[in-house]
């Protein structure tokens, strides 16, 4: 029979890796038990990582919607301030239309001209807002300010091409004696053969708007794409642009009374039609913020189930993990302490 000797430092050793090997997992137990998920899933679910992965990026992509659609939602509540502003002040263009419909005052009519354009200064202000750097009733174009400002004090296209019509079209100036003789007819025609069509068509995106037809579109689930805003090309902008400056231009002037009753007529028409068309687009807005709405619960939803499967697939037993707590927590202790008796096993204790 032979004997082998085995000396203290290789006892040591053999505990030491013992221990850090303890650690390691102790390590990664306390993990588990404080998250309740895997501290390695490659590790621990194989093959099942690239779903835990593809769970991952699914969770990821319908939240990017649910952020996308809080700034819609912005742009949206927006647009509706806006159209409201818009309403409110066509109603006010109408309220003064009316007030002086059959007056013959000159300084109630003077009123009123006055009350017309500060409401459609306004209106050009609303129609111009903008939010997160873009602006609402741009369309497509949202770098650029949607209307221009016909009562600029450098000069509009606008302003140019309605001076010129009004000129071709009477042989004098709106600001010649000559306007007194005006009558009722010729104003009608004016007005329905020669001022609506500069506000249609190619004609109004040449003097007035820089939008877009097409207003703005946004992807608000994985299926569903809505439009988004509204456009400065829309017949209520239009409709209240054109009874505003035939308002303002002639209203004040010295024309005959049925040159001004066909006026106020055409353009109290005009203005009920913007009044009824902006109201028609708050109420189409109103109907996309609905989808919105319910587009986000959808999607609330989804994340909901999706991070319930990852959780089912990812999730750890909590009290297996809290048992491997505290069994290897045991376990290094005893390592610990056989360490300590080991590490005390030397000769020169005994000499």
């Amino acid at each position: 029979m032979k004997t082998s000797f085995v000396s203290t430092q290789a006892l040591q050793n053999a505990l030491r890796l013992q221990v850090q090997t303890s650690q390691n997992a102790l390590n990664q137990a306390q993990t588990e038990a404080t998250t309740g998920q895997y501290a390695d899933f490659g590790l621990s679910l194989g093959a099942g990582a690239g779903t835990a992965v593809n769970l991952s990026n699914s969770v990821n992509q319908l939240q990017t919607l649910v952020d996308s659609n809080s700034l819609v939602n912005t742009r949206l509540s927006s647009a509706q301030s806006a159209l409201g502003q818009l309403s409110d002040n066509a109603q006010t263009i109408l309220n003064a239309l009316l007030s002086v419909n059959s007056t013959t005052d000159a300084t109630q009519i003077q009123s009123a001209s006055t009350e017309i354009k500060n409401a459609f200064e306004a209106s050009t202000s609303a129609a111009n807002l903008s939010a997160n750097g873009e602006y609402l009733f741009g369309g497509t174009n949202v770098g650029t300010a949607p209307l221009n400002d016909y009562f600029s004090s450098s000069g509009t296209d606008a302003k140019t091409a309605y001076d010129n019509a009004f000129s071709s079209y009477f042989g004098f100036s709106q600001d010649d004696a000559q306007v007194s003789s005006i009558t009722g007819t010729q104003m009608t025609d004016f007005l329905n053969n020669v001022v609506s069509p500069m506000f249609e068509g190619s004609d109004w995106q040449a003097n007035w708007s820089n939008a877009t037809d097409q207003g703005m579109t946004s992807r608000i689930s994985t299926n569903e794409v809505v439009t988004s805003s509204t456009t400065a090309n829309s017949e209520g902008v239009r409709k209240l642009a054109m009874a505003s400056v035939v308002s303002v231009e002639m209203l004040g002037k010295s024309l005959s009374n049925d040159a001004r009753s066909a006026l106020t007529s055409f353009a109290t028409t005009a203005t009920g039609d913007a009044v009824t068309a902006l109201d028609a687009d708050r109420s189409q807005l109103g109907v996309v913020q609905s989808r919105v709405s319910d587009a986000n619960s959808s999607l609330n939803s989804q994340i909901d189930l999706v991070k319930t499967q990852m959780n089912d697939l990812e999730s750890v037993d909590p009290y297996d993990a809290a048992t491997r707590v505290n069994t290897l927590t045991n376990q290094l202790e005893t390592s610990y302490a056989l360490t300590s008796r080991i590490s005390q096993l030397s000769l020169l204790n005994y000499l």
